[in-house]
């Protein structure tokens, strides 16, 4: 994900939605706030546990194949590994392959990975996470154009949403509704901060382009199922350091203020304190795209460190984002909550 000032947040969601409605500004056009019931003073319906450990293992499994970068040999032997996961827990998987070109010009082999509970259930609710690693430490200060292992930017989101998978196979109650877990593709491949465009790359068109969240947005235009929606959406970015928080991200508040308020809620009668109530700047992420093009009302729980200027915490972007820094019992926190939140439906 890519951080942004307040005011290209919104030039983004203009340009967005000038592109693909067409700059009407009927406000029916805008992705409408999901009704979710109050839960403040009702009991919450106890949901199986969220094993951390489990979960780790997973986090660790994807580190371990090395970088996932689009092209290269790691990327598909995680991809494998991911569909066939979601596959043993008895999800149905469904590909979606795609190419895009990148900041560079270089054509990028990619897929999006879909698994499916409840395929015929009419009520749905979509949770995402991004599989791919950043090609660069371009926030560190030393081997800036060398990749990280991106265990908590990317690994962390896929395993707390693969032990969940595991857990909803495993439980002898189910949840009420269908899910749909999606793990996208080439989120993290944007451009460098300060990035010159040199030879044909040099643009304004380039320069415009949003060149993150490349599966995202590749799924929001072309949905694995004609007319797929969902009641409400989950992203997952950056959900496993140690000593975390998470703060009400602000294109979340704009689009689905119902859903963080109900997550942040669970979270807090969970006893989780790092779920915080503070508003934190918006930011472009996966969740813009389903946002604004498919329309899918989806907020994002991602990590939130402003003590340092950044945004993110200080492995953001750095060699230091590795499994020494992955807590387990930030994953437990994450976890448990989403899962939970599924047995309110």
């Amino acid at each position: 994900m890519k951080k942004h000032s307040l005011s290209s947040v919104f030039a983004l969601v203009a340009a967005i939605t000038l592109v693909f409605f067409g700059g009407c500004s009927d406000s029916k056009k805008q992705p409408a706030e999901t009704a979710t019931a109050p839960i403040a003073d009702q009991p919450l319906k106890k949901a199986p546990d969220f094993n951390a450990d489990s979960c780790f293992n997973m986090l660790a499994k994807q580190v371990n194949f090395g970088y996932r970068i689009p092209n290269n040999q790691a990327h598909v032997a995680c991809g494998n590994y991911l569909a066939a996961q979601l596959k043993a827990f008895n999800w149905q998987v469904t590909e979606q392959p795609f190419e895009e070109i990148n900041y560079k010009g270089e054509k990028m082999r990619m897929r999006n990975i879909i698994g499916s509970y409840n395929p015929n259930a009419t009520k749905r609710i979509l949770l995402a996470a991004h599989w791919d690693s950043r090609h660069i430490a371009d926030n560190d200060k030393v081997n800036t154009d060398k990749p990280i292992d991106g265990a908590n930017d990317g690994a962390s989101g896929v395993a707390v949403l693969l032990e969940i998978a595991r857990v909803i196979n495993e439980s002898k109650e189910k949840p009420n509704v269908g899910i749909d877990i999606i793990f996208f593709d080439g989120e993290d491949h944007g451009d460098p901060e300060n990035h010159e465009f040199v030879g044909p790359m040099d643009t304004q068109e380039n320069k415009e382009k949003t060149w993150w969240c490349l599966g995202s947005q590749y799924w929001s235009k072309n949905k694995h199922i004609e007319g797929y929606t969902a009641y409400y959406g989950i992203l997952l970015d950056m959900v496993g350091n140690k000593n975390a928080k998470f703060a009400k991200e602000g294109q979340s508040m704009q689009f689905a203020p119902a859903v963080v308020d109900k997550v942040w809620t669970i979270a807090n009668k969970l006893g989780y304190n790092n779920f915080i109530e503070k508003l934190a700047p918006p930011i472009v992420d996966d969740h813009d795209f389903v946002n604004i093009i498919a329309r899918i009302n989806m907020i994002d729980i991602i990590e939130y460190d402003n003590s340092d200027g950044i945004y993110f915490s200080n492995t953001w972007h750095t060699h230091q984002d590795n499994l020494e820094n992955i807590d387990k019992a930030t994953l437990k926190s994450v976890g448990q909550t989403v899962l939970t939140t599924l047995w309110q439906e």
